[in-house]
């Protein structure tokens, strides 16, 4: 008979932090090393019940500056960093088409 010997296997299970994790979309970005993200929840009225959508803005930190208008963020909840900053930026979900800026003035003469 052949021994079969199990070795248990090695699964790296990510820590559970405790820390909330929210989704939502970049507003601006306009600020050094942060960005101001909108989350958009739905929830049924209190007295109406009928759905309704309730927004709410977070500053969150974001260290490379790689998040731009319109990108879909994941932040992650984290010790205060400065007066209104409390999330960090975890990843960048979805990242937005670029559109290239044009400038008004360019080429139709008005702008003289």
């Amino acid at each position: 008979m052949a021994e079969i010997t199990s070795q248990p296997e090695k699964v790296q299970a990510e820590k559970h932090s405790g820390r909330k994790i929210l989704i939502g979309t970049v507003v601006s970005n306009k600020m050094q090393k942060t960005i101001v993200v909108e989350v958009t929840r739905k929830k049924a009225h209190p007295m109406y019940k009928r759905v309704i959508s309730i927004r709410k803005k977070f500053y969150a930190h974001d260290e490379k500056n790689e998040a731009h208008p319109g990108d879909t963020v994941r932040i992650e909840e984290s010790r205060p960093l400065s007066k209104l900053k409390r999330w960090t930026l975890k990843e960048i979900v979805r990242k937005t088409a670029l559109v290239p800026e044009v400038d008004i003035d360019a080429g139709t003469g008005l702008g003289r």
